[in-house]
């Protein structure tokens, strides 16, 4: 990797998203934050593999054989980020689906990036928490700044128009 695609690596905002609220509020912020540091947006989207359970596995004969999680994470994916960025969006969103633990996913995701946005909590947890455990642990593990969304508060608008 030269040092200009390496400077252009790392101008890069990730964020999580699982499509829950928390998350939406991380995207939009996401790329309020990219556009005011000339980033581009990473959008990240995690699917756990089905562990089998019961004996000898017998929990796997009940997924459907056409079953595409990684398909379904990628559909969900596009669809958040067009309801949530719409036609605001910026050139040159990356969707990226992943399969493993959210946290980890996230945390790789941040290598070298400029910065890590998620939600104070997803879809998983108690909803009483204010801080989720991805969000806990992209905190203590991610290898950039983190910026976790709480609350409702929309992202301020900016004029300036998509990053190259």
């Amino acid at each position: 990797m030269n040092d200009e695609s390496a400077a252009d690596a790392s101008r890069r905002v990730v964020v999580g998203v699982d499509g829950s609220e928390p998350s939406r509020q991380a995207l939009g912020w996401a790329q309020f934050l990219a556009q005011a540091t000339t980033s581009t947006v990473e959008a990240v989207a995690v699917w756990t593999p089905f562990a089998p359970y019961g004996v000898m596995g017998a929990g796997l004969a009940m997924i459907p054989p056409d079953w595409d999680p990684a398909g379904d994470a990628q559909r969900a994916l596009a669809a958040t980020v067009e309801e949530v960025l719409g036609e605001d969006r910026l050139a040159g969103v990356q969707l990226t689906v992943r399969a493993g633990n959210p946290a980890q996913v996230l945390i790789e995701a941040s290598q070298g990036a400029q910065l890590l946005v998620v939600g104070s909590r997803g879809r998983g947890g108690f909803a009483g928490l204010l801080l989720g455990s991805v969000s806990a642990a992209c905190l203590a593990h991610a290898d950039c700044p983190v910026v976790v969304l709480h609350g409702a508060t929309p992202p301020p608008s900016l004029t300036v128009k998509n990053v190259e």
